[in-house]
């Protein structure tokens, strides 16, 4: 059987993975098992992050959404409830950036949301024994 060497590859590999590992921290940045490992673990790092950062912006937005909500005398979930019934289909990235940098026109959202929002269903008070 022929003897591989593999030298242009292993050499193309090994800068690719060095590249990667640019600015890391001493050894991390120059020895490659070292910085095989560190860009290892920073891939991890930044696949689990694309996925957290969806769950950090929606949270960000609620919290936006439910100030500016009470401003007006709703809570977030009434607002929410209040413009499905009205049949207004507008994100939550939307409506948060609109409660940030358009106070009226959101003022008319919730205005909406509070008209169209179902009445809550009311506990009858029952007599007790």
């Amino acid at each position: 059987m022929p003897r591989v060497k593999r030298g242009n590859v292993r050499r193309a590999k090994r800068k690719k993975l060095l590249a990667r590992a640019k600015g890391f921290y001493q050894t991390k940045s120059k020895l490659y098992r070292a910085a095989k490992e560190s860009v290892d673990t920073a891939l991890k790092y930044a696949y689990v992050g694309r996925r957290r950062k969806k769950r950090d912006f929606r949270r960000l937005w609620v919290v936006r959404l439910n100030a500016a909500a009470r401003e007006h005398g709703l809570t977030y979930g009434h607002l929410i409830a209040g413009l499905k019934a009205a049949g207004n289909p507008i994100d939550r990235k939307t409506l948060a950036e609109l409660a940030v940098s358009h106070p009226a026109a959101f003022a008319k959202l919730a205005q909406v949301a509070a008209d169209a929002r179902p009445a809550p269903a009311r506990a009858e008070a029952q007599p007790t024994a």
